[in-house]
């Protein structure tokens, strides 16, 4: 794709309404979400457990594209179609995974640092042949005494820009994703000053490595108080805190922002969705870019615990898969409301 190809692309994931599925776990990620509701984990199930996820029918309606693992987009559905096929056909977008983890940061106890640059050309070219159309590429940034350090921050912002570059060069729309991440005890306001500074060193280094911005999509927190933390994390307080960090760094020629979810519940994370799209929508808000979610546990996990590794559940799991995908497209337009949720899908 040309550059305003990929900005087109950039627009029609976030800018229609919908918003972005991410089965891109690891297979030691996917293998533990199995072990906890009681799934074998083998390559087989994880295929069927994928293709059962992209093939919900009527789910191009509130997802726009779903993001994959180097496995998934190499495994096939029962009738021998490629998964990365199904997803087309279903009228959604393909995109893939294609960082290889964050390790420890050497120097920075408590730090992790993404890695994967090496190589990533060749592999980037690989993706697209098989019919891949954006990526994604995860930092994660940890809140605590002292941390992050500026180490971490410029070492993960300089691996997100230059991905991105290459991503761009490959002819596919990077998926920037900054996560400052839940765990701890740390105030709100702790975590608005984090994801600010991160933001802030990962613009200057996309910059640096001359990433068009109208053809990538950031992917950050929502900003609250840590997991311990006994401040108040209301949906309200959450929601604008969001909106003022996003707004203080975030240049309005990006494409779109996509949340992760960060390990929320599904109506949480549609609640603070939906209340970040309702204060966007006021006049003078200051908003420049659609306000879009890529999840992928507050999307999947109705689904997952009722297909529990057996076909049979296939229908009511893609129901709850459905439902929960709808109330996120509704919390996009700022109409998403409680009364959506069903027992299945909430």
């Amino acid at each position: 794709m040309t550059l305003d190809e990929m900005a087109q692309t950039a627009r029609l994931l976030v800018g229609d309404g919908r918003g972005l599925l991410a089965i891109d776990e690891s297979t030691p990620t996917c293998n533990a979400r199995f072990a906890k509701v009681g799934i074998a984990q083998s390559e087989l199930l994880r295929c069927r457990y994928r293709d059962m996820l992209i093939s919900t029918p009527g789910l191009a309606a509130s997802v726009s594209g779903v993001i994959l693992y180097d496995e998934t987009i190499r495994q096939h559905g029962p009738d021998g179609t490629p998964l990365v096929k199904l997803v087309s056909h279903a009228g959604m977008i393909p995109g893939i995974k294609v960082d290889t983890g964050a390790k420890d940061l050497a120097g920075a106890k408590g730090e992790k640092v993404t890695e994967g640059l090496d190589g990533l050309r060749v592999r980037l070219a690989a993706y697209v042949a098989m019919g891949a159309r954006f990526a994604k590429w995860r930092a994660v940034i940890a809140l605590g005494d002292g941390l992050p350090s500026r180490a971490c921050l410029q070492a993960n912002a300089h691996a997100l820009a230059r991905y991105a570059a290459l991503c761009q060069e490959a002819g596919l729309v990077p998926v920037v994703e900054s996560e400052v991440l839940m765990q701890g005890d740390h105030s709100r306001q702790a975590c608005a000053a984090a994801t600010e500074a991160s933001l802030g060193v990962l613009f200057e280094q996309l910059a640096v490595q001359r990433v068009t911005l109208e053809a990538m999509i950031l992917k950050p927190n929502m900003v609250a108080a840590g997991l311990n933390s006994p401040d108040a994390n209301d949906v309200p307080a959450v929601a604008a805190g969001t909106l003022v960090a996003l707004r203080r760094v975030v240049p309005a020629a990006v494409a779109g922002i996509a949340f992760l979810s960060g390990g929320q519940a599904g109506p949480l994370a549609s609640a603070r969705l939906n209340q970040m799209n309702i204060l966007a929508q006021r006049p003078g808000a200051g908003v420049p870019w659609p306000l879009a979610f890529s999840f992928a546990r507050a999307l999947q996990m109705p689904a997952l615990q009722i297909w529990a590794g057996d076909d049979a559940n296939r229908e009511p799991a893609q129901s709850a898969l459905r439902d929960r995908a709808a109330c996120n497209a509704a919390a996009m337009r700022g109409s998403y409301s409680a009364a959506m949720e069903r027992a299945g899908g909430g």
